[in-house]
């Protein structure tokens, strides 16, 4: 059996989700196609940033698990904190499960439809078949949004040329005193991992412990580092913990259209390679290819060159910015440091203000960063 849609989206994270009510709203036929069921468990830290919230023109507020309006910023290598404040919620902290589940309903709400239980195991002329049925979908529109590994970008013909960084993050429950002391507040602490950053994000009921680390070549023991890192959060009890392994792409790939297949998210290598968190490029790549098929007017090759378009208008530059600056911040710890000490504050609050989606990375980081601390970048 065949059935016909105008979109069929693979994946029900933030970008998938959020393709599927951006199209539904404007009355095109869509299907979104996830291999398990909702809601279903999934790898994140679960931070959205106000950039990504504000995007969203319906309440989240039943899935919150925190609100914070400031964001605490440890360097641990010159033992420097900053502390930006805002009026607005910097990060409102989510669970996966809850929060894409929410997304998808929202867009079923309109018309979309859901399909659960699917796994994609070929693509060909538009036509989806399925590991575990003889169901198939046809579509003049295929996004693809199956995350970081993104298995069916692979069947679809895509080259993988992003790059992943490795991380690891606990879900821990922890006694109720050390629960108080650090839910209080996001944190995140530079060099709690060589050439990395942890973190520290409270939820309703237990804290997300994880670390990242931006050096792929070098031998990461990613278990090690995280545990030292909780021995630095003074957490010396874990009653109960899960922890999870896994990548995230931080450079975009070249291609991201072939035939009428879109990659988006987290498939298309979108996360800020700042601080690696990816739900708000997620929703705003989702909300891109809703746009991008509408002005199209529902035509492949007319769709492809305003995908294009507006990713280059809206991710692509501060994505390759945020790369050059993510290896500045994080493998030149030396002049990192000159920085931090002289400049660390303002930083930390340009930085709040890329969260709040009221500016961008500059673009022209490297005279300015040439300016303040009067010496010559030539690895820049």
């Amino acid at each position: 059996m065949r059935k016909n849609y105008e979109v069929a989206i693979i994946g029900t994270g933030p970008s998938g989700a959020f393709a599927a009510y951006n199209l539904a709203k404007k009355g095109i036929s869509t299907v979104i196609i996830d291999k398990e069921t909702l809601p279903r468990y999934k790898i994140c830290g679960g931070g959205l940033v106000y950039r990504g919230r504000k995007m969203l023109d319906f309440s989240i507020d039943e899935i919150l698990e925190g609100e914070f309006n400031q964001v605490d910023i440890f360097v641990k290598d010159k033992d420097v904190h900053f502390t930006p404040k805002r009026e607005m919620p910097v990060i409102s902290m989510v669970m996966r499960d809850t929060f894409d589940e929410l997304l998808v309903k929202k867009a079923q709400e309109f018309g979309a439809e859901l399909l659960q239980n699917s796994e994609v195991k070929s693509i060909k002329n538009g036509i989806l078949k399925f590991a575990n049925s003889d169901e198939e979908i046809e579509a003049k529109f295929i996004i693809i949004a199956d995350g970081a590994l993104s298995p069916v970008s692979k069947l679809a013909g895509f080259e993988d040329d992003r790059l992943l960084i490795p991380a690891i993050e606990y879900e821990i429950e922890v006694p109720e005193e050390d629960f108080v002391r650090l839910s209080k507040s996001v944190r995140f602490d530079i060099d709690a991992a060589p050439f990395g950053y942890g973190w520290c994000f409270p939820k309703n009921n237990h804290l997300s412990v994880g670390v990242g680390v931006l050096k792929t070549k070098a031998k990461v023991k990613l278990k090690d580092y995280c545990a030292t890192y909780m021995k630095d959060l003074e957490i010396n009890t874990i009653i109960s913990e899960t922890s999870h392994g896994f990548v995230i792409p931080i450079t975009p790939r070249n291609e991201l259209v072939k035939g009428n297949c879109f990659v988006i998210g987290d498939a298309a290598g979108f996360a800020d390679p700042i601080v690696a968190e990816g739900i708000s490029n997620a929703l705003l790549s989702g909300k891109i290819i809703a746009e991008a098929i509408s002005d199209g007017n529902l035509e492949v090759e007319k769709t492809k060159e305003k995908y294009i378009e507006k990713v280059n208008e809206k991710l692509i530059p501060e994505l390759k910015i945020g790369i050059k600056l993510a290896k500045f911040f994080y493998e030149n710890t030396t002049i990192r440091n000159l920085f931090v000490k002289k400049f660390g504050a303002l930083a930390a609050e340009r930085l709040t203000d890329v969260f709040l989606g009221k500016s961008t990375y500059p673009s022209d980081y490297k005279k300015k960063l040439q300016e303040k601390l009067k010496i010559s970048l030539p690895w820049m």
